[in-house]
């Protein structure tokens, strides 16, 4: 059986995820009122992501006898100035989850939860990889910054990219 503090810590981050999830479809649909539809797809399928973090935690809740407990999903930003901010949003968004992923490891610590330490290092690697690929995005949205016509490339890249 799960510890209530792991309940609880777990739950907060099922919130998280979903709210992440939100957060990455406004700002597709965003970019898709830009018309700029390949960042749109990337960011669509980083919502899709999210939303499966979201039901990793709530099936291992569930497994382990734990009690889901849904919480409001905050509201989301809908607009940005520009593509750079937006995607550069994205980085820091990202980085904030990496920090409540290492948190609710360390509370797994704390509890002596090992099955939800073995389940977290999936977490804590998908960070690693969360985080590389929205810096490179981000790289590359500074080196472009002032040419359109390099964003529409980028967008068409962004737009190649699908589910793996």
């Amino acid at each position: 059986m799960i510890s209530k503090t792991m309940q609880d810590a777990i739950n907060d981050q099922i919130n998280k995820e979903t709210f992440s999830s939100y957060l990455y479809l406004s700002m597709a649909a965003w970019f898709e009122g830009q018309n700029l539809p390949g960042f749109g797809n990337w960011l669509r399928l980083q919502a899709e992501e999210e939303r499966e973090h979201a039901m990793k935690l709530y099936d291992h809740l569930l497994e382990r006898g734990g009690k889901v407990q849904l919480k409001a999903i905050a509201a989301p930003q809908t607009e940005w100035k520009n593509a750079l901010e937006a995607v550069t949003e994205v980085l820091a968004h990202e980085q904030k989850v990496t920090k409540s992923i290492h948190d609710l490891y360390e509370t797994a610590q704390t509890e002596k939860d090992y099955p939800a330490q073995v389940m977290l290092h999936w977490f804590i690697s998908e960070q690693v990889e969360e985080e590389a690929s929205a810096a490179a995005i981000l790289e590359n949205m500074q080196r472009i910054e002032a040419r359109d016509t390099a964003i529409l490339m980028l967008d068409h890249r962004l737009s190649k990219r699908s589910a793996e």
